[in-house]
């Protein structure tokens, strides 16, 4: 499986089929609000938006005619069962910022989760049984409208994935959100530094107990 991170939550991956989550509209791009190149030339046969903000449910940057999906439940897919998993942008119930999906789902024999923008303090026990087993984690680790460094941690040790793709952090393009260092110095795990916004998923997997952290380089203009 290969991963292409397209900056903030969005990511390419690609496998037997090609999945996309959380395209971002051009025009935040063109705004200032953040610098990461605008999604363009991207095809995928599912497309998974965790929630309705503009950074994440622009379906019109992906071509092809991708099933898309936006809400929990279980669904059937070319991809075979994609789950979602209700859950929620804040602390507070969904009250400040609104509902967020958790994806689960099967590619190339790994399993993957992406937790959107979870903003909730901690999984409860319903939300951690969906998820069961996990390969890839896809977690944001910037705070703010997210969970933040320690929180981040705390996921990972409980959900015990085999490689964490972090997400949803300050980068040079994006001033708004926290740096990944409190996330990675609360996490006793190896870290791999890669200098480019791809990678294969497998050659980078750790083991139980023992994941290995992917720090994709983000993509600039």
């Amino acid at each position: 499986m290969r991963i292409r991170w397209y900056g903030q939550s969005s990511f390419l991956l690609n496998g037997e089929q090609a999945v996309f989550i959380d395209p971002f509209s051009a025009s935040l791009s063109a705004s200032g609000r953040f610098h990461y190149p605008p999604i363009e030339g991207v095809v995928a046969d599912l497309l998974l938006v965790t929630h309705e903000h503009g950074d994440h449910n622009a379906v019109e940057a992906v071509g092809g005619e991708p099933t898309v999906l936006r809400a929990p439940g279980t669904h059937e897919s070319s991809i075979g069962e994609v789950v979602g998993i209700a859950s929620e942008h804040d602390p507070a119930a969904g009250t400040q910022r609104g509902p967020n999906t958790i994806f689960r789902f099967v590619l190339d024999g790994l399993s993957v989760a992406h937790l959107g923008d979870f903003g909730q303090s901690a999984l409860r026990p319903e939300q951690r049984s969906a998820l069961g087993d996990v390969d890839v984690l896809f977690l944001p680790i910037g705070g703010g409208p997210t969970v933040g460094g320690e929180e981040a941690a705390a996921l990972v040790r409980e959900l015990d994935p085999r490689l964490v793709v972090p997400m949803h952090y300050r980068t040079e393009a994006v001033d708004f959100l926290e740096p990944p260092d409190a996330f990675l110095a609360a996490m006793a795990a190896p870290i791999s530094r890669l200098d480019s916004s791809e990678a294969d998923a497998e050659p980078l997997l750790g083991e139980r107990g023992e994941p290995m952290i992917a720090l994709l380089a983000p993509p600039l203009h």
